[in-house]
């Protein structure tokens, strides 16, 4: 009997070794932030997220109404109103990826680095996000008027990933310049207070031959890439280089943003708006003030260049080059830790 006992204690003391060791490994979920002018009710935002769905898990968080907040409400209440939606998703909790497009990775970097006591993000993929500003406004601006003969349905985009749904009763649209119009009469007062607190894309403005003004009036930018003088963050670099993976995705015909390096970091020098560094030759770069450096020496940071225009990206892809960092796991056993 007592060894019976004994058996049996000893069998229930292994079973509960091994089912406490053995671990659980679970999806990470994803977020995704869209552009300016878009909504996460959007046929293309609901579309990709869908996309995004058949190999992962996750939603499109939206900033206040989508649209109209995605233009006039300032980058940091944007980053402001990210950072608590997602500290009240409790399926986040242990920590999650992220996706943006254009305007919405700037919502997503200010995420990472300003939002204090919230999750960890493992791996972050940027399409087409204009991380060292815009110089310019497209040159397609500079035509007085577009013209656009439609025979099917589509969707043109604008500057900034702004669009415009087409239906086929509409045979012949002749668009005036008049957003070309607003883009040029806000450039011209980028750096005014009112405008920075007004227009959020005037947040990511940086006119290379304007340096002292953009440091000095600039509201977004400058305090997400570290750039001020004397004022550099430690605690920004530290948030951004705990990532696991930065994928940086540039597209080769893109015109909207000036340059399209700036989806890599790459951009003008001070003072110079005619040649354009490669990441690794700016001094965000070589002096790391955000941790980029950091993240390629580390073998985290990926550059990744499609032939499309603006944000245009295939669904072969995004299979190709955003679904595979969107498949990691949490391991669930003693310690939690995402692979």
């Amino acid at each position: 009997m007592e060894k019976s006992l004994q058996r049996c204690v000893l069998l229930v003391t292994l079973s509960l070794f091994f089912f406490i060791s053995i671990a659980v490994s679970l999806s990470v979920p994803f977020v995704f932030f869209h552009g300016i002018g878009g909504g996460c009710s959007d046929d293309q935002m609901r579309n990709l997220t869908k996309l995004l769905n058949n190999y992962s898990t996750g939603s499109c968080v939206e900033i206040g109404n989508g649209k109209q907040d995605s233009v006039f409400m300032p980058l940091t209440q944007q980053a402001s109103i990210a950072c608590e939606k997602i500290k009240q998703m409790p399926e986040l909790s242990d920590g999650y990826n992220i996706v943006g497009v254009s305007q919405g990775n700037l919502v997503a970097r200010g995420l990472i680095e300003f939002c204090d006591n919230a999750p960890p993000v493992f791996n972050y993929v940027s399409l087409g996000g204009p991380h060292a500003g815009v110089a310019a406004i497209p040159e397609w601006c500079n035509v007085s008027s577009l013209f656009v003969c439609v025979c099917q349905p589509c969707t043109i985009t604008f500057f900034f990933t702004i669009t415009i749904t087409i239906t086929t009763t509409m045979r012949f649209l002749c668009l005036q310049n008049w957003f070309c119009k607003i883009l040029k009469a806000f450039f011209s007062q980028v750096y005014d207070d009112h405008v920075q607190g007004f227009i959020a894309p005037s947040n990511f403005v940086k006119i290379p031959t304007k340096i002292t003004e953009y440091l000095e009036h600039s509201k977004y930018l400058p305090k997400l890439n570290n750039e001020r003088p004397g004022e550099k963050n430690s605690t920004y670099k530290e948030r951004f280089t705990s990532l696991h993976n930065l994928v940086l995705i540039m597209f080769e015909k893109d015109d909207v943003l000036i340059p399209k390096e700036s989806s890599w970091f790459g951009y003008y020098p001070d003072g110079d708006n005619t040649t354009i560094l490669p990441p690794r030759k700016t001094k965000l770069y070589t002096e790391d003030w955000i941790g980029l450096k950091t993240l390629d020496a580390a073998g985290k940071l990926k550059f990744v260049s499609l032939p499309g225009a603006h944000i245009q990206i295939t669904d072969d892809e995004v299979v190709e080059y955003v679904v595979p960092y969107l498949q990691n796991e949490y391991t669930l056993s003693s310690e939690h830790e995402a692979m």
